[in-house]
């Protein structure tokens, strides 16, 4: 063990280091990474200097998630004590599915969601879990809608249930996922249009709902977004509460990307009515900034994940306190603790300092959308209280300009569509960023044009 350590440490250093010197890896294509890594597996051991070249050959190589030049998907940085918490379970190794295997660790996560219940504004009979992911959360709050919708599911299945779904269009992709694994069929998700802002229709979702309660449909779940993937809007509860509460279906709110934002004074009004929800999901692992993965999904009604997830097994279940026993209230078995690096950075930075991880990063949105608004070179397609900045430069095909920006290994952005628009999707998620590595994205974003791309004209065509 003590070398494997100090191979971890060496190799730490470097990656360190490397990110200080080359922000961006060197570009890998798929077509030749088998030939310029030594990826390949043996019959035979190999020699231990061997082993750790052809270690650290991967791991320079692999895209760097924390350097300023990361700006790619909905998660970037690396928070020390959030990594600490991390490598402290890995090394510990337990499974958070009963107190006799976790023991202390299962007060950990039960903290967590404790505190989080009661930012949420479910004081009494909150619970929740941690999952591997937003999909999944997504999921088990599909799951209770369902069995709230009929308690015969559990055991009778889903035949003659006709129950349906609704989401935006510009929900996750995981919602018409989750309506097949359940049962309830893709086909019985309705898709609602929005807003010129992104955010979900009230009125069309009434009408839908209607619709499909005289065609003798019963409305499960609506899901609701805090942080769309692209433009990262949110929908708003209250007025969807009220319909939810006048045809009684189960109201979930998924927050992976910017559910977060419960920690933040300025902009906690972005889920004004939260409380009014049954479930509610975020991933800690965008906004707070943890490693990946540590997606939680908190509920008004803790007996509703008993109702949903529990089966006895007293080949595993040997402790008498179920509340300990947290496999009862979770989808998965054995389950790896996620909990703890979420809760070594709440613990050392306290509920203030996760605000002022939330809060710097619509700082960073804020100096982004200014510099667009005052440089007559780009045209912005974002919305404001956002951490997606959305726009296009110099009528740069957004595609062709990542994808470009992504193979010389100068930047790692993405774009995304709204509507009929294509632009580059700006995400200013890391807090460990400061102004300046804002502004720098941009001039280096505007160099690269001038020296690689100048043969494009304003309209993308040559």
């Amino acid at each position: 063990m003590d070398n494997s350590l100090k191979i971890f440490n060496d190799l730490a250093k470097k990656i360190l280091r490397d990110e200080e010197q080359n922000p961006v890896s060197e570009f890998v294509s798929s077509g030749d990474l088998f030939d310029k890594l030594d990826l390949s597996l043996s019959d035979h051991p190999i020699d231990e200097d061997q082993f750790k070249e052809v270690l650290e050959d991967l791991v320079l190589k692999t895209p760097k998630t924390a350097t300023n030049a990361f700006f790619n998907q909905l998660f970037g940085g690396r928070n020390d004590k959030a990594v600490l918490g991390e490598l402290l379970a890995v090394m510990l190794n337990n499974s958070m599915y009963t107190y006799k295997a976790a023991g202390p660790q299962i007060g950990v996560e039960k903290i967590v969601i404790n505190e989080v219940c009661k930012i949420v504004g479910w004081s009494k009979n909150g619970g929740g879990t941690f999952a591997t992911g937003g999909s999944l959360t997504n999921f088990m709050a599909m799951l209770m809608a369902r069995d709230s919708a009929s308690q015969d599911i559990q055991y009778k299945g889903m035949s003659n249930q006709n129950l349906t779904v609704y989401t935006s269009i510009e929900s996750h992709y995981s919602t018409p996922k989750n309506a097949s694994f359940s049962g309830i069929g893709r086909d019985n998700v309705r898709k609602i249009s929005t807003d010129q802002f992104g955010r979900i229709d009230a009125n069309e979702l009434r009408l839908k709902i209607e619709e499909d309660i005289a065609s003798g449909k019963k409305p499960a779940l609506v899901n609701l977004t805090a942080g769309t993937t692209v433009l990262g809007a949110f929908d708003p509860i209250e007025d969807i509460a009220a319909i939810c509460k006048e045809y009684n279906v189960w109201l979930h709110i998924d927050g992976a990307y910017c559910g977060s934002v419960i920690f933040s004074t300025k902009y906690k009004h972005l889920l004004k009515g939260l409380e009014q929800v049954d479930s509610f999901s975020f991933n800690a692992h965008k906004m707070i900034g943890t490693p990946l993965t540590c997606s939680l999904i908190v509920v008004k009604n803790n007996e509703m994940l008993y109702d949903s997830f529990t089966e006895e097994a007293s080949y595993l279940y040997q402790t008498d306190h179920d509340e300990f026993n947290l496999g009862k209230t979770s989808l998965q078995c054995g389950r790896r603790n996620d909990a703890l690096k979420f809760w070594t950075l709440w613990k050392s930075v306290g509920t203030k300092g996760l605000e002022k991880i939330v809060d710097k990063q619509f700082e960073f949105a804020d100096i982004a959308r200014d510099y667009i608004a005052n440089n007559p070179d780009y045209t912005s397609y974002g919305i404001e209280d956002s951490i997606s900045v959305c726009f296009n430069y110099k009528g740069i095909p957004a595609q062709q300009l990542c994808t470009e920006l992504y193979k010389e290994s100068k930047l790692l952005v993405g774009y995304g569509t709204f509507r009929e628009n294509e632009f580059v999707r700006f995400v200013t998620i890391n807090a460990q960023n400061n102004p300046e590595d804002i502004i720098n994205f941009f001039k280096t974003l505007e160099n690269f044009v001038e020296t690689h791309m100048a043969e494009i004209s304003v309209e993308g065509v040559q």
